[in-house]
């Protein structure tokens, strides 16, 4: 995959991860609040086209997520559990309702880099196909339209 905007999306052939990079201007206590506060994670989540409803996001170890992408098409269920919430990293399972059974493991750490803040996630996925189909399904999009919609609320805040 490829780099635009500061957003690196990396899925090497044969392996079951994406890993995505992109580093922000503002700190990493900053990125972690974006990241956890329903309202702060509802100006940037997503595809632009879409509209979001979130549900719930009780950004807390064993805390749940749910949210509602919605287009003229349909509407897009994802939702998961929190594993670890700690200023620096977040570990939650990610699951699209168009696909039940197949859940990732994301993992999310911030680095500081003084004053500015490095954002890595990567997603296990259970196995080589799951993690190709998701690719295919256009998240390369959405991903780098809400890594863009992210440093656009930090800008705001």
């Amino acid at each position: 995959m490829t780099e635009n905007h500061g957003t690196t999306i990396t899925a090497e052939p044969d392996t079951a991860f994406i890993d995505i990079e992109r580093e922000f201007d503002a700190t990493p206590a900053q990125v972690f609040r974006a990241s956890t506060e329903p309202d702060l994670v509802a100006r940037w989540l997503g595809p632009n086209e879409m509209d979001i409803d979130v549900v719930e996001y009780d950004a807390r170890p064993a805390g749940t997520y749910r949210y509602i992408h919605r287009d003229a098409d349909g509407e897009y269920g994802f939702r998961g559990v929190f594993h670890t919430v700690d200023a620096g990293l977040i570990i939650k399972t990610f699951e699209f309702d168009g696909a039940p059974g197949h859940v990732s493991l994301e993992t999310t750490e911030l680095t500081d880099l003084g004053g500015r803040t490095r954002l890595r996630t990567r997603s296990v996925f259970g196995s080589v196909e799951d993690r190709d189909a998701t690719i295919a399904s256009g998240m390369e999009h959405g991903v780098r339209d809400s890594m863009d919609r992210l440093a656009a609320t930090l800008r705001a805040e």
